[in-house]
């Protein structure tokens, strides 16, 4: 689904890489960062009782 359409999931958050955006599936939020309408990189998948900001209070590539 991602392939098909990028933007499906809600902007969390700009950064200078690319747009993270969070797309909703059952009870889990997978992050992605949007680099293009043809690049995404999976940041991670949550659980959607954890509070992603824990995991995203700066982004960083290499963690």
């Amino acid at each position: 689904m991602l392939k098909d359409f990028p933007e499906i999931g809600y902007q969390y958050r700009s950064e200078n890489e690319g747009d993270i955006r969070v797309l909703l599936y059952g009870h889990y939020r997978i992050a992605y960062l949007l680099k293009s309408t043809t690049r995404i990189e999976i940041l991670g998948v949550f659980h959607g009782a954890l509070d992603i900001d824990n995991y995203f209070t700066k982004f960083d590539r290499d963690n």
